[in-house]
C-alpha cells in the first residue's frame, strides 16, 4: 500500500457501513462479481472511475471497451501509481490481480489480451469495486484536476477508433 496518500483505506467499522455484501466481498476477500452483472458494462457516458472505499481515481471512459468478458474492461489505469499488482495463484490459475493503491483492495485482473494499438492489455475489473463519476461531476467531487488528462484521452481515443 502507497503510504501518504489522500486515498486512504477506511476502517473496518467504516468499510462495513459504507459498502454492500458484494462490494465488501470484491474489495476485502478478493471475491468476484457474476459475469455480466455489472451497470458499468452498459455505460457509454464520459467520465471516469473511482475506488468505491477510497475514491481514488482509476479509470477513464476513453479507456473502456467492450471485451465480451463479461466485467468492465479497460486499457490502462489513470495513473499506475493509483494501482499495484501482485501475481495471484488462486483457483488453479497463474493471474496478475489489480490492487487499488491507497486503499490496498482487490479491483480484478489483468490481461495481455487487451487491444494491441492501446498496449495489449485488459484490465478486467468487478464493478462492485468501482464508482462511476460523470465528467460533470468531477469538479464538484474534487476529480477537476484530471480534466485535462480526459480531454487528452478523448483525443486519442478518436485518432485510433
Amino acid at each position: 500500500m502507497q503510504e501518504n496518500t489522500k486515498y486512504r483505506r477506511p476502517d473496518e467499522a467504516e468499510l462495513k457501513s459504507s459498502l454492500d455484501e458484494l462490494q465488501y466481498a470484491v474489495l476485502v476477500f478478493g471475491e468476484t462479481e457474476a459475469p455480466h452483472t455489472s451497470p458499468h458494462l452498459q455505460n457509454k457516458d464520459e467520465g471516469i472511475y473511482v475506488d468505491v472505499a477510497t475514491g481514488e481515481p482509476l479509470f477513464t471512459t476513453y479507456d473502456q471497451f467492450d471485451s465480451s468478458c463479461g466485467w468492465p474492461s479497460f486499457t490502462r489505469p489513470i495513473k499506475e501509481k493509483h494501482i499495484t499488482t501482485k501475481e495471484d495463484r488462486s483457483h488453479g490459475m497463474c493471474r496478475t490481480e489489480v490492487r487499488s493503491c491507497g486503499g490496498d483492495f482487490h479491483l480484478g485482473h489483468v490481461f495481455e489480451d487487451g487491444p494491441e494499438d492501446e498496449g495489449g492489455l485488459r484490465y478486467c475489473i468487478n464493478g462492485a469495486a468501482i464508482r462511476f463519476v460523470p465528467i460533470e461531476d468531477m469538479e464538484i467531487e474534487g476529480y477537476s484536476y484530471l480534466l485535462p488528462y480526459l480531454h487528452e484521452r478523448k483525443q486519442q481515443c478518436k485518432k485510433h477508433k
